[in-house]
This record gives C-alpha cells, sequence and structure tokens, in this order.
C-alpha cells in the first residue's frame, strides 16, 4: 500500500519596511507540493522549473531528508511533484516554501512526531532567521525573535479588508547579494529610526489605523543599501504612495515591491508598474492579500 499526500504553502514577504529580519506575512499565492512512495523523482512546473535542481539538491527533498534525520529514521523513496506559483528570487519566499513544505509533509509522512512549534524552530534554524517561516507555517502576520536559542513568535492581528499589491519585476535579486552588501554594523540614529517605526508598524496593524503605514514602512537598515542592487525601487514605492496606498516596501531581499491598501489596487499598481517602467523595468502586477493560514494539507490517498 502507497502514500500520498498535497500540500500548499503560501508565499511570505519579509520586513515589511523597519522589521528587518524580524516581522512577516503570509501571502494568498501558493506552491504545491505532491510527495508519493516510488522510486526517486522530482518533477517541477512553474516558477525554477528550468533552474531548480531536481536531484537530491533540490530543497524540498533536502529538507523532507532533514526531518528524517531528526527523528532517526532512515529517508523513504519518494516521488516528489511540485507546482510553483510562487516567483523565484524575487523576495517571496520561495525558498521558505520549498523548506517548510519539505518538513511539513515529511513529518506528515512519518506520522506526525514533531509539533508545530516544533518544526517551527527546526525551520527557523535551517533559513537562519524566523521572518519567512513563521508565516509560512502559521499565517498571518508574524513577529519572531531569538532568546539566547529559544524562538519566540507572537501574531499580529490585521484588519481583513487589507490588499496587498505586488509589483513583480522580471529581473531577479540574489538573497546573498542583497545580504551581503548589508553593513555588520548601524548606527544608533538609524537603528532608532527603526525602532519607532516598527513599533509604529504592529501598532497601525492591530489597530487598523492605516494611515500611519506611510511612515511605519519607511527603514534606514536594509532598504537603502539595497537600492544600489535595485534601483528602480525607490520610484515604485513613491508611485505606490502617490497613488494612494498606505504604505510600501521591497519585499524580503527583494526585488518585489509591495504596497498596502484598501481600494484603488490597479490604480495602485499601474502607477508602480508605470514608475517601473521610466525606471527602465519591466515587471507584473499581481492583487492578493495576507492569508491566516499557513501549510496545510490538502489531501491525502493510499493505493
Amino acid at each position: 500500500m502507497s502514500s500520498e499526500y498535497t500540500i500548499k504553502i503560501p508565499a511570505t514577504s519579509a520586513n515589511l519596511g523597519s522589521g528587518f529580519d524580524s516581522i512577516g506575512l503570509a501571502i494568498d499565492l501558493w506552491n504545491f507540493v505532491t510527495i508519493k512512495d516510488g522510486p526517486f523523482r522530482i518533477d517541477i512546473n512553474g516558477y525554477g522549473e528550468d533552474e531548480l535542481p531536481t536531484d537530491h539538491n533540490n530543497l524540498v527533498y533536502k529538507s523532507f531528508s532533514r526531518l528524517f534525520q531528526e527523528i532517526d529514521q532512515p529517508v523513504p523513496d519518494l516521488t516528489i511533484e511540485c507546482e510553483n506559483n510562487i516567483p523565484v528570487t524575487r523576495g517571496l519566499g520561495s525558498s521558505s516554501a520549498a523548506l517548510v513544505g519539505g518538513l511539513y509533509v515529511a513529518n506528515i509522512f512519518a506520522g506526525n512526531p514533531l509539533k508545530q512549534s516544533d518544526l517551527l524552530d527546526l525551520a527557523a534554524k535551517l533559513e537562519g532567521h524566523p521572518d519567512n517561516v513563521a508565516p509560512a507555517i502559521l499565517g498571518g502576520i508574524q513577529i519572531g525573535i531569538y532568546n539566547d536559542q529559544s524562538l519566540i513568535t507572537s501574531s499580529v492581528s490585521f484588519p481583513s479588508n487589507i490588499s496587498l499589491v505586488l509589483f513583480i519585476p522580471d529581473s531577479k535579486m540574489l538573497t546573498d547579494s542583497a545580504r551581503n552588501i548589508l553593513g555588520e554594523t548601524v548606527s544608533r540614529k538609524d537603528a532608532v529610526f527603526n525602532l519607532g517605526r516598527l513599533g509604529l508598524l504592529v501598532n497601525s496593524f492591530s489597530k487598523g489605523d492605516l494611515g500611519d503605514l506611510k511612515y511605519a514602512t519607511q527603514d534606514m537598515l536594509h532598504q537603502p543599501q539595497r537600492q544600489k542592487l535595485f534601483f528602480p525601487m525607490k520610484n515604485i514605492i513613491k508611485g505606490a504612495l502617490d497613488a494612494g496606498a498606505y504604505g510600501a516596501f521591497l519585499s524580503g531581499a527583494g526585488s518585489t515591491v509591495i504596497a498596502i491598501t484598501d481600494s484603488r489596487e490597479y490604480t495602485i499598481g499601474y502607477e508602480m508598474a508605470d514608475a517601473a517602467m521610466k525606471s527602465g523595468i519591466e515587471g507584473n502586477i499581481f492583487v492578493s492579500s495576507i492569508v491566516n493560514q499557513g501549510v496545510q494539507l490538502i489531501e491525502q490517498g493510499e493505493d
């Protein structure tokens, strides 16, 4: 008798401007992974089908295997099918989706030996920071911090009518390049700048006082540096704000820019695309929302 499981994992956006490496949200845009007993094979359809590995270096497979190592069990033979709707190297958590997806479905395959909190700890350890994996697992808007080696997460409430307008450039932004350009230290002035705005960000979402997001999504710790790698960013953010968005920011390490609104989504999207085009960048607009659910099992069966 063979087993088959299909799960879905949301895209995520980290930082939200002022919350570098400490806050993220889940987006209503999903990758699907099906795993079943059988000879080793990995099929990828959608984003990354011509560039992501289909051998034992595939991230879904590596994280699947990592969970079995964690519980000291042999890795079973399996076939993996990936339907990738999350663009890769665009700051939308495609790597976190693969990592979380592999861990989550491996846990199901093994009979659920790990609790959700254990999966979150392991995912954050493998990723190196919790701002993508926390919303990928828990959904919604999540704050993630470490106290020594202990991961602590906290959900942030938000109004249900929020829309996200994504400008997804055709050009990539490699995460390593976007991280390597950041300095090892920051000034006290810049730290205080972001601390105040991160507090305002959480308060704005929690109270539904979205007018303050224009200031709360400002940043001095990573966006000014990443502007050097993606020079249209500032113009795209300005286009979104001028069109009526409450706030806008570089998503994760980029290159996607996200605007937050509750109306005029396509007007905002048009202005973002127009600002990008005038800066010499082509891309696509995608209108979405924040989802309260993270990774989840959607189908299972046995032959």
